[in-house]
């Protein structure tokens, strides 16, 4: 694939999702963002449109497109709401892939069908009131238990800032079995909702993106088997930090999405609102907004995908030249496109005047949902560590 050129089957892609992120999705976004409700009717359209499980192979459930795919779908979604969006690229980057690139041929035929046809809704859960951007830092505590009592492993902890947290069947979790060796001894889990012991906390209230759940999960004695550790004993830490990778690329799509959104309000708006006697796109301090503006989309855009392209051509590829090819470039295009998100927000806002400022116009809530694209999944200045080290060597 030619990097400016997008394939005929990968535009076939974008402009189904643009179709139905528009007509289907969009329209509503104002009332679940004053509601909150989770979006089931489009989960279950997205699903049903192989969105859910998009790189999950067909002999599992899923749709079997590449990461660059997934990207221009999730663009789209994140356009009409990203709060529906991110929904989605939970589903696919966090949940399913690292079953699909670390779980055994029993976990995959398990747990893969359900999250790709939507039959089950999945979450990640890393972080904890102590362990944010200090992920390793886990004190969320796994003890084995004896053959004799039964063996697999006990949980006890608790996790924040869980998307998907309230409404998920499936969660990929981390627990530490010495908390004090720090990230040497996390382990990777695959849990149940309805096992004893997990139980879902406090719903959070947020700022933006209010039709995604939030919540903590609550794990008190959970009793996980021992055929649900995801990948090797020990090796949780490496696991989380490979699956964060590629859940950035997923939240600069969502980043895209908003920023391209802001820029179409704006110019839109412009073009019609008359001041002084003619339309305020006529105005030099409007047309450089809209000028910086196009050019960090743009800028964004060509950084996500190459981000998409690399993950693609090292999708079979082991963890450590995984990280050395493309985490670099994950970072980069996270950094950038959720800082222009941010930036195209505030000047749509800008644009629209006080009337930006009102829930009647929805730049005010782009300007709302683009605010936590720089925090999760790593923080900016995360992205620019990780950069650092990658460029420093």
């Amino acid at each position: 694939m030619a990097m400016f050129q997008l394939s005929e089957d990968h535009q076939q892609i974008r402009d189904l999702a643009r179709d139905f992120a528009r007509n289907e999705v969009l329209p509503g976004a104002a009332e679940r963002d004053r509601t909150h409700a989770f979006p089931q009717a489009q989960f279950e359209t997205m699903a049903q449109m192989g969105f859910m499980g998009m790189f999950v192979p067909p002999e599992y459930g899923g749709a079997g497109m590449d990461v660059l795919s997934y990207v221009l779908a999730l663009e789209e979604v994140c356009y009409a709401d990203a709060g529906v969006g991110v929904v989605m690229s939970v589903q696919n980057s966090l949940a399913g892939w690292p079953i699909l690139k670390f779980g055994t041929e029993e976990q995959k035929r398990k747990y893969l069908a359900p999250l790709a046809q939507g039959e089950k809704v999945g979450c990640y859960a890393l972080t904890e009131p102590n362990a944010g951007s200090d992920a390793g830092a886990q004190a969320t505590r796994a003890d084995k238990v004896p053959e004799g009592q039964g063996g697999g492993y006990r949980l006890n902890g608790t996790k924040m800032w869980i998307t998907n947290g309230p409404q998920a069947d499936i969660c990929v979790a981390y627990a530490n079995l010495e908390p004090e060796q720090r990230h040497r001894t996390v382990c990777a889990f695959i849990l149940e909702r309805e096992w004893k012991g997990y139980a879902v906390g406090k719903v959070e209230e947020k700022l933006g993106i209010a039709c995604s759940g939030t919540s903590e999960l609550v794990f008190e004695d959970l009793a996980v088997p021992a055929e649900n550790l995801l990948g090797q004993e020990k090796k949780g830490f490496s696991i989380a930090m490979a699956t964060l990778d590629g859940g950035r690329i997923g939240i600069a799509a969502q980043a895209l999405g908003i920023a391209q959104r802001a820029l179409d309000l704006a110019v839109a708006y412009a073009n019609q609102r008359v001041t002084f006697g003619k339309p305020i796109s006529q105005q030099q301090a409007i047309q450089w907004m809209v000028a910086d503006m196009a050019t960090r989309i743009e800028a964004a855009r060509l950084l996500t995908w190459k981000a998409a392209a690399l993950k693609d051509q090292y999708w079979d590829a082991p963890l450590d030249v995984q990280a050395k090819m493309c985490g670099q470039a994950a970072s980069m295009a996270k950094l950038y496109a959720s800082e222009a998100a941010n930036y195209c927000a505030d000047k749509a806002l800008q644009i629209h005047g006080g009337y930006g400022y009102s829930k009647e116009y929805e730049v005010e809530r782009l300007y709302r949902d683009a605010r936590i694209t720089t925090l999760y999944e790593g923080t900016s200045e995360i992205q620019r560590l990780v950069i650092a080290k990658s460029v420093l060597g």
